[in-house]
């Protein structure tokens, strides 16, 4: 479940992302009521097999089985829950049109709720690499070992959001950062899942790859995820700004953001 919001006295329209149907927006009848047979299963982050009616406008949902429980977990930490959101944000923006299948992003999210959940690792080395990941699914990933422009082979110096990642000094354009070495070796580990090689980079490392990839992100989606400023204050995804020229990215405070799901 990715989003939710009321309906009339006892109802609500929720937004799931499912595997085989991509966004699905259905109605929960009665769900807002302490009788309901399935609200208690309907709880934010949950991953839950759901089968729908199909209505004229909206499905409605006849039926839910818990499969996996994260919610507890997750909103126990403010750290884990904020993650948690900008997770299931992204999903959202990347999920595309209603009902285009999306197994990849679909398991990346629940694996990433998973992983959050049981505090496996740094929860932001969790996000980043969930980013990296669905950026990929999605065809966004940023170029990394080659030259985004001219596709010679790396390792290259200099990071450039809008002309697609990695640029050699032939194709740099001007405003390109350049991160600290090995920064970007970083970000292809998180992507590769390679996490000896990530633990052993230093802070300042995995904080300018935190900032590469969510900029990254974000000029794509021609919008700031509202969730990342409640991550981090300090605004690492700052780092690389869009041209106030080309639109200004949006500030505004996000919602929760709720379960992902399984369609039966």
């Amino acid at each position: 479940m990715l989003r939710q919001h009321k309906l009339g006295e006892a109802d609500r329209i929720i937004t799931f992302l499912t595997a085989e149907h991509g966004l699905v927006r259905a109605v929960a009848k009665g769900v807002r009521r302490t009788r309901s047979k399935f609200g208690a299963r309907l709880e934010p982050f949950a991953h839950v097999d759901v089968h729908f009616y199909p209505g004229r406008n909206l499905d409605v949902i006849t039926q839910v089985h818990s499969l996996n429980a994260f919610s507890d977990l997750i909103v126990a930490d403010y750290g884990r829950y904020t993650t948690a959101c900008a997770v299931l944000e992204t999903a959202e923006r990347l999920a595309g049109e209603e009902r285009a299948p999306a197994q990849h992003l679909h398991r990346l999210t629940v694996g990433a709720l998973e992983a959050l959940a049981e505090d496996r690792r740094d929860r932001q080395l969790i996000l980043d690499a969930f980013l990296l990941r669905a950026m990929s699914s999605a065809g966004w990933m940023p170029a990394l070992s080659v030259c985004a422009r001219c596709a010679s082979p790396g390792p290259h110096r200099a990071f450039h959001v809008a002309a697609g990642g990695a640029v050699c000094v032939h194709c740099r354009p001007a405003g390109a950062a350049t991160p600290s070495v090995g920064v970007l070796d970083l970000m292809e580990a998180l992507a590769r899942g390679e996490w000896d090689h990530v633990l052993l980079a230093t802070p300042s490392q995995r904080r300018q790859a935190t900032g590469l990839t969510a900029a990254h992100l974000q000029w794509h989606l021609e919008r700031q995820l509202r969730t990342l400023p409640l991550i981090e204050r300090q605004a690492p995804h700052s780092l690389i700004e869009r041209p106030a020229s080309e639109g200004a990215a949006r500030t505004d405070v996000p919602g929760a953001g709720v379960a992902v799901t399984e369609t039966a």
